[in-house]
């Protein structure tokens, strides 16, 4: 059981800074939940899916892997009787062919599945999307009406009630990103794709690719240039060779043959010799990426030739998000659809990218290779960064609103991938003030929703361009170190964070004096920091000297003061001195009853708080009704499922518990482990207490009743019983 413990920090917005108020709760989760409205709580259940439902892309060619395909089914199916959800990883160097295993899989297995359903999970955000579009499918009339963050609780929903799919998380960045689903679902199979080799929960057995054997890749090759033709020998023998030359890396032998099938009159010997005069005129890398570049090289100058409005198309591409990219978001506004229709159409023949004919996927090692600067590149700017310059006008394009318009919020989540990766790309000194203003408010929506630790490079960003164009100290400049601070203490790196807390905060003082409002948030925030950190030490001490200030400054019952006066009381009593933590919590609890409202979220955070101090005083007669009181509210105000809520169920479970109410307090711990599983995920922080207080309690309740029974043999045998434990 921990206390709750508000945080007040400035974030940026187009107009200035305003202040947020980010809770954290058990171990530290923050962020709040989208609820279903008590209605449709019930729907997922009583859906079914059409049979052979799915959303994946069309089967590509795959010659051999037998023996990984045969590996994935024992890894997914063949763990034991009782084994619901089975998990794989397919991991490996980028162009090792992954996906393509994956997809080949997923075909090979339809029948085996009543729903299949292809998931880009590059990052959360993007997992999100895709459990909304399984809403959309499923339940299209009330998704067409329903938030985001609705439209992905019910997807989950719908996966808790139903059994037999599979879900394929392709192109994982970090695979904690797959906790609420993995941990939560146990109806079916998941199955995840990734370059990371590293990470993954203990269910999940990894299986590690290598290229591909020379024979496999030779015949890959033949079947991609030859079709159902025979190759000769003298054919065959040289198809072995240029495989051998491109390592058998299969996203390399693709290129190679897509090259070669648009380019009869180009035979495999002499693209074989065009490559090596290529070699020397790579750029620098990777084994990968070298042997991609010498590819492309060659089938560039043959586009460029023959096609430019495709290059051009490729190139902007490069520098947006690998999955999902609208064709809109690739058609300029001066340009004809059908054009680059005609263009998308030319690069899917040359396998440069998959068209679903309105999204494009580009693989993530062609586009790395796409935006680096090109030693023979003499054109002004470089034709790397003119991709970048129509990339970066797309966006804006479609995220700048007319005069008294505003953008759609699909339409932000369609495009906040495409922003963030342009924010991670940014080249050195490069700016671009309009789409610093669109990331300041792509930022605060991925905030508002409780996604801060994903609008890093967002932050990163938006620091960059003020203090190249506003300066060092600039209170802009200030305001966005402390936001970026803030993203990285959300995302548990408190290495990053606190110099940067410390740095911007003794730039405040200089440059605002020590009491101006953003200063007093600095000094705040960096107090936040050190108790996440486990310092008390210089904690509180920070701690006392902001709430005097905002108490001089801002008055005494000023929002931000409240905030202070409680995150004090919460460092008391984490350093265990409850005669002064307890006095201060019941002193916020009264005031915030009095400007806030008695149901406002902070007047029950306080509330909670107030009786975790109760309690850890030992006195349960008023920490128990008071947990109750809370719990009752934050059902009504907030939901059964938000975090909050099950943070109050949990503390009361525990206080029955402490009681010796073992009888109340083991239902409530099973319900609250239930629904954190559901909500949070089976590996969450959060979860992972409530399972350890269920075992807690069922522990203590096998004890009364060893207990018990000792006594019971003793009387029967007329002996006192001993009152050791």
């Amino acid at each position: 059981m921990t206390t709750d413990d508000t945080a007040a920090g400035p974030h940026i917005t187009a107009a200035g800074e305003r202040a947020i108020a980010a809770q954290r709760i058990d171990n530290a989760y923050s962020g709040d939940l989208n609820v279903l409205p008590a209605a449709a709580l019930h729907t997922p259940d009583k859906v079914p899916a059409a049979p052979g439902t799915s959303n994946l892309p069309p089967a590509t060619l795959c010659l051999g892997r037998d023996e990984e395909l045969t590996a994935l089914r024992r890894i997914l199916a063949g763990r034991g009787e009782g084994a619901i959800t089975q998990s794989g990883a397919v991991h490996g160097l980028g162009g090792i062919g992954k996906s393509t295993l994956a997809l080949r899989y997923a075909h090979r297995h339809r029948s085996d599945y009543t729903l299949i359903w292809w998931i880009n999970a590059a990052s959360a955000d993007e997992i999100e999307t895709s459990f909304t579009e399984l809403t959309k499918e499923l339940v299209s009339d009330w998704a067409a009406t329903a938030e985001r963050g609705a439209q992905v609780s019910w997807a989950k929903q719908w996966l808790a009630w139903h059994q037999g799919w599979l879900l394929i998380y392709d192109n994982v960045e970090d695979p904690a990103d797959l906790a609420p689903y993995i941990g939560a679902l146990h109806q079916g199979h998941h199955l995840a794709t990734s370059r990371r080799t590293t990470g993954w929960p203990d269910s999940a057995t990894t299986l590690c690719l290598g290229n591909l054997s020379p024979d496999d890749a030779t015949s890959l090759l033949c079947r991609l240039v030859f079709k159902d033709i025979a190759p000769t020998p003298q054919q065959k023998g040289d198809a072995r060779a240029l495989v051998a030359e491109v390592g058998c890396l299969p996203l390399a032998v693709r290129q190679a043959g897509a090259y070669l099938a648009q380019n009869r009159g180009v035979g495999l010997d002499a693209y074989r010799h065009r490559l090596g005069t290529n070699l020397s005129k790579t750029a620098h890398g990777i084994d990968a990426e070298r042997t991609i570049a010498r590819l492309w090289n060659v089938t560039l100058q043959t586009l460029e030739a023959e096609h430019p409005l495709a290059v051009e198309v490729l190139r902007t591409a490069a520098w947006l998000a690998p999955d999902d990219i609208p064709h809109t978001l690739l058609t300029p506004a001066d340009a004809d659809p059908d054009d680059i229709a005609e263009a998308i159409g030319t690069l899917a023949a040359y396998s440069m990218v998959s068209d679903t004919g309105a999204t494009v996927t580009i693989h993530r090692l062609v586009q790395t290779v796409l935006r680096t600067a090109h030693p023979t590149d003499r054109t002004q700017p470089p034709r790397h960064l003119q991709g970048r310059h129509r990339a970066e006008q797309a966006v804006l394009h479609h995220l700048t609103p007319l005069s008294g318009q505003v953008i759609p919020e699909g339409q932000w989540d369609t495009h906040t991938p495409h922003l963030v990766t342009l924010a991670a790309t940014t080249p050195p000194g490069h700016h671009n003030a309009r789409l610093t203003d669109v990331y300041v408010t792509a930022a605060n929506r991925l905030h508002d929703q409780g996604h801060t630790a994903r609008t890093i490079p967002l932050m990163e960003a938006i620091l960059a361009q003020r203090e190249q164009v506003l300066g060092d100290t600039h209170p802009d400049t200030l305001a966005s170190r402390n936001n970026l601070a803030g993203a990285y203490r959300a995302a548990g790196d408190l290495g990053r964070a606190i110099p940067l807390y410390e740095a911007t905060l003794a730039q405040r003082e200089q440059v605002l004096g020590d009491t101006h409002p953003n200063t007093l948030t600095s000094r705040n925030n960096l107090a936040y920091a050190y108790r996440a950190a486990g310092d008390l030490g210089r904690a509180i001490p920070l701690y006392e000297a902001t709430l005097a200030q905002r108490e001089q400054v801002l008055g005494d019952t000023h929002p931000d003061t409240l905030a202070s006066r409680n995150n004090l009381a919460g460092a008391y009593q984490a350093a265990g001195d409850l005669q002064r933590a307890i006095p201060l919590h019941e002193a916020t609890l009264a005031q915030r009853e009095q400007v806030l409202g008695d149901t406002h979220p902070n007047t029950l955070t306080s509330r909670n708080n107030l009786a975790n101090a109760y309690q850890a005083a030992g006195d349960l007669q008023r920490a128990i009704p008071l947990h109750e009181a809370t719990l009752a509210q934050r059902e009504q105000v907030l939901g059964d499922t938000h975090p909050n809520t099950l943070t109050s169920r949990n503390n009361l479970a525990n206080a029955y518990q402490a009681a010796g109410d073992l009888g109340r307090a083991i239902p409530l711990h099973e319900a609250t482990l239930a629904q954190r599983e559901q909500v949070l995920g089976d590996t969450h922080p959060n979860t992972l207490t409530s399972r350890n207080n269920l075992a807690r309690a069922r522990q203590a309740a096998q004890a009364v009743l060893q207990r018990s029974t000792a006594t019971s043999t003793a009387e029967a045998k007329g002996q006192q019983p001993s009152t050791a434990d």
